[in-house]
């Protein structure tokens, strides 16, 4: 072979091996193993080290840890009969609720145990979920509040703090903990949207001075807390504004100094104390005191004063006579009350609003027309 022909072999033998290294790394590329991209991964922290949080994110764990494991879940059952008579627990609703104190008892809303004849408890305590058989202590539907207690078997628990629902503002961060949908120990944030709203949740029942908040609150975290961002409950989760009755950024919590004092109420006395002023009476509109030829338009016509009540002994008089309006017998002939402290009294829901704010032996103010005159009388408050 001469020099011309091996240099041409070595050439060609060259180009072949090329062509083939290409066909491979082509090959290879289409049809081989392939790794995740690594744009924009983030590498694996260090052993033992923690992900670092925002300041709000540090907050909402540590009020979470906290508060939680005195939240409690709480179950209802009603009893039915099966074919022989037999008695049946059936499960009706379930709802949220929180320890205040050491002794197991546990603050709700009225409606999470009204009629039930079984309550049971779970505390937000992962490390036991125990189960407990829980009391009823009593209720206040009016304010849709309610106490029951459990045993808690000497267990040491940690009771929630009680912040003061007075001194709030708008815009201020909350976190709501309870059970939605029954998904148990569920945090949700937001802020307070309003203050002082008066949300009537039936004729006579109400939530007064009613917290707004966005924070998202479901079927299931009725009676749950509203806690500020120290971990201290200011409200009892109660309802929601919804079209769809899922959370559209509109709920609204009892504050928590009306609630403390309902529960005192029921552990010291067994009953809410509740202030009257003792009387009976009829909403007035325009057509029916015009008929009666009164000085206004609206107000509480008194048909009645409880004898020996406090209207009595402030010397508001009652009707002396019965008359026919409409379809309805009306006692007339006595006082028309039309403010109390100066807030105007237009029907008896209005009357049960201003009472809700007072306690029995309070003072007050009430506005009466007696006849065509206008008078100012003290009346100290009755226990209804």
């Amino acid at each position: 072979m001469n020099t011309t022909s091996a240099k041409s072999l070595i050439v060609r033998l060259g180009a072949l091996g090329l062509l083939v290294a290409l066909a491979a790394f082509w090959a290879g590329s289409r049809w081989g193993p392939r790794q995740a991209p690594t744009v924009g991964a983030v590498p694996d922290p260090p052993q033992g080290a923690s992900v670092e949080l925002t300041p709000d994110e540090t907050t909402n764990v540590r009020v979470y840890r906290q508060a939680a494991p005195s939240v409690a879940n709480i179950i209802t059952k009603t009893i039915a009969y099966d074919f022989f008579l037999n008695p049946v627990p059936v499960e009706g609703g379930a709802g949220s609720g929180f320890l205040i104190d050491d002794q197991g008892y546990i603050l709700t809303n009225h409606h999470v145990i009204e009629g039930a004849q079984i309550v049971e408890v779970t505390l937000g305590d992962r490390g036991s979920q125990s189960r407990y058989r829980a009391r009823i202590i009593g209720s206040d539907p009016r304010n849709d509040v309610a106490l029951i207690k459990i045993d808690l078997r000497g267990r040491q628990a940690k009771p929630l703090v009680f912040g003061d629902s007075a001194n709030l503002q708008v815009g201020q961060r909350v976190l709501a903990i309870g059970n939605p949908f029954g998904f148990q120990s569920t945090l949700t944030t937001g802020v307070i949207s309003a203050l002082g709203r008066t949300v009537r949740t039936g004729p006579q029942t109400f939530i007064d001075e009613a917290i707004q908040t966005d924070a998202a609150i479901n079927q299931g975290n009725s009676g749950g807390p509203l806690l500020d961002s120290h971990g201290r409950v200011i409200g009892i989760n109660t309802a929601i504004f919804s079209p769809t009755g899922t959370a559209a950024g509109i709920g609204f919590a009892i504050p928590i100094n009306t609630a403390r004092r309902i529960a005192q109420d029921l552990i010291r006395e067994g009953r809410v104390r509740r202030a009257s002023l003792g009387i009976n009476g009829t909403p007035l509109f325009p057509e029916l005191a015009e008929a009666l030829d009164l000085p206004v338009s609206e107000g509480i016509l008194i048909e009645e004063v409880t004898p020996g009540g406090p209207a009595a002994a402030a010397g508001i008089r009652g009707g002396n006579r019965a008359v026919i309006a409409g379809l309805r017998r009306l006692v007339v002939g006595g006082d028309v009350l039309v403010a109390l402290d100066g807030q105007p009294v237009t029907n008896s829901f209005d009357l049960n609003l201003i009472l809700n704010r007072k306690r029995p032996g309070d003072e007050v103010t009430a506005t009466i027309f007696r006849g065509r005159d206008k008078r100012e009388v003290r009346v100290r408050l009755g226990e209804r």
